[in-house]
């Protein structure tokens, strides 16, 4: 079963990062802002910040998650995400011998797929006994799946987040990896929900879709609403 839990964060990350925005227009520093910034005054300008497009003062806090129950066919879509840091269960030191795996929804409720693929995971689990009795394990561990469960710790700083939730909360994202960055933000919330208040799909946030003709149809397409509005403005 996928789990998230956010172990660590940055304190008071809505503060600092108001507090590194608002240097940038101060001639005060950054303590002396901290020491007299209200949450008024913080709410005022993560908003301004917002309008402003302004989010580089978000990379000055940082998230860290402990993740479990995911395939290794998730981490390798998420270590993609580059700007972030990660550590991960190693298969060439950590044995395998009696891995567990993960199931996806579209083989869990077929029980003929689901014979097959378990009855496939059997004869890896067999083959890496074998294997790991010859051979050392960073070897044996070229035949275990993309199923094979692992676990990692993740570190994201809050822009990398935004741009992580904007393409994998996304109804065309992978399955599991949507669950992922579900329960991440929603994690995120619970500390910081002013500064996620805005994360999430472009569908919600923005109300369009950039995915083209692979738009899962939430909301018009970005490149239609470009042409519609250069037809009423005569461009």
């Amino acid at each position: 079963m996928l789990q998230v839990t956010l172990i660590n964060y940055t304190p008071e990350p809505e503060k600092t990062v108001a507090a590194a925005a608002r240097l940038c227009y101060s001639p005060r520093g950054a303590v002396e802002i901290m020491d007299d910034f209200t949450p008024e005054k913080v709410d005022q300008f993560l908003g301004r910040l917002t309008q402003m497009g302004h989010f580089s003062p978000t990379e000055h806090v940082t998230f860290t998650f402990a993740i479990e129950g995911i395939s290794r066919a998730l981490s390798h879509q998420l270590v993609r995400h580059r700007i972030a840091s990660y550590s991960q269960k190693s298969q060439r030191y950590v044995k395998e011998d009696n891995f567990t795996y993960i199931v996806p929804p579209s083989i869990k409720d077929k029980p003929q797929a689901l014979e097959a693929y378990n009855r496939a995971m059997e004869e890896i689990r067999a083959a890496y006994q074998v294997l790991i009795e010859v051979a050392p394990k960073e070897d044996a561990r070229y035949v275990l799946p993309n199923a094979c469960e692992t676990k990692l710790v993740a570190t994201f700083n809050c822009r990398s987040l935004h741009n992580f939730f904007a393409l994998r909360c996304c109804e065309r994202a992978q399955w599991e990896i949507r669950e992922l960055a579900e329960k991440m933000l929603a994690e995120v919330r619970k500390v910081a929900p002013r500064l996620f208040a805005t994360a999430g799909p472009s569908c919600k946030v923005e109300g369009v879709c950039y995915e083209g003709d692979m738009s899962c149809g939430r909301a018009p397409l970005i490149q239609d609403l470009v042409k519609a509005n250069k037809k009423e403005t005569g461009e």
